[in-house]
């Protein structure tokens, strides 16, 4: 029997006002929404689980199909939040996600930037995987991969990504965890208004271990719960974005990156990343103009970009805040 009682929903939709100084610092991301409001079924929508006051949603791959939601609108910028549950027990080759794209209308020339949450055997940690697509550039993939320092399993987590004219922010539990600047990566920096979407479904051909390890069916239906979803973007009007909403998105606190936010992201990032593109000599031997190659750092990675000794295992159930081709290794 499913246990769905704890799933609850909340989404927030937020439509920034003309630029002015007051404006920007007036964000808030709050507010609550029905589900309906902004956002409508993708695919798979006996999947889809609603309560009656539309404000829980539930995603379900079982041996039919997997499910999925999309915004009713596109955002040219915006800060996209989820707390999300993910399935427990065994849940190799399962793939939930949370991110932004359009590549529904841009086919070669896309953009994207993910949120991946990679399943694994009974016993091992869920894998957090983010990538960064801009303007077509999947053969240049962008992919760092994390292990949680908590249980992603037994409670709801935040995982939320800022995009702005000047960079993009990928954040758990409102602790930075990556940031890429535009005018370091050019030309693939995303650019153009993307929607967003959360969707469960069978990866078993790459999730686990480079596909070794697949769905089994007999642990399913397997169920990812969303809720706090924020949705403070700046919706567009055939394909023009809103006038100074781009501005209050970059203003927000989000987007204001302090010394507390850097040192914090340093932090999870030398706890918990396990792969990157910027040490991954293999892939690419000139590494991209966004990496800051450090050498000390360097140290701890294979030529594959993959860490050389596993991670210490923590304590689990903290969030980050309060602790003091990326597809095969695990």
């Amino acid at each position: 029997m499913l246990r769905l009682a704890s799933i609850v929903l909340a989404v927030v939709f937020l439509v920034l006002p003309a630029a002015s100084p007051s404006a920007a610092a007036a964000v808030d991301v709050t507010a609550t929404v029905p589900f309906q409001k902004v956002y409508t079924p993708l695919f798979g929508f006996d999947n889809i689980l609603r309560s009656s006051d539309d404000r829980t949603v539930s995603l379900l791959l079982d041996r039919s199909t997997g499910s999925g939601f999309i915004s009713s609108s596109m955002y040219h910028h915006g800060f996209f939040s989820a707390s999300i549950k993910l399935p427990s027990d065994y849940t190799a080759g399962v793939v939930v996600a949370f991110y932004t794209s359009n590549g529904d209308v841009f086919h070669k020339t896309h953009d994207e930037l993910d949120f991946e949450f990679l399943g694994n055997i009974r016993g091992k940690p869920w894998r957090i995987q983010t990538n960064v697509y801009g303007n077509g550039s999947v053969s240049r993939g962008r992919e760092e991969r994390y292990v949680l320092p908590f249980d992603p399993t037994t409670e709801f987590h935040r995982y939320s990504i800022l995009w702005t004219r000047d960079a993009v922010a990928f954040y758990v539990d409102d602790v930075p965890i990556r940031h890429v600047s535009r005018s370091r990566a050019g030309g693939d920096f995303p650019s153009k208004p993307m929607s967003i979407y959360g969707t469960v479904w069978d990866g078993s051909n790459w999730a686990t271990s480079g596909g070794r390890y697949r769905v089994n069916y007999q642990h399913g239906p397997f169920v990812a719960s969303f809720t706090d979803l924020a949705l403070a973007g700046c919706p567009v009007d055939q394909m023009l974005p809103a006038h100074g909403c781009a501005e209050a998105v970059a203003a927000s606190d989000p987007a204001v990156m302090t010394l507390a936010k850097l040192q914090a992201m340093r932090r999870f990032r030398e706890r918990n990343m396990v792969y990157s593109y910027c040490y991954d000599k293999r892939r690419y031997p000139v590494p991209f103009a966004e990496c800051d190659i450090v050498e000390s750092e360097s140290k701890r990675f294979k030529d594959s970009g993959h860490l050389r000794l596993a991670l210490r295992r923590r304590r689990t159930g903290r969030r980050p805040g309060r602790a003091g081709g990326a597809k095969a290794d695990m």
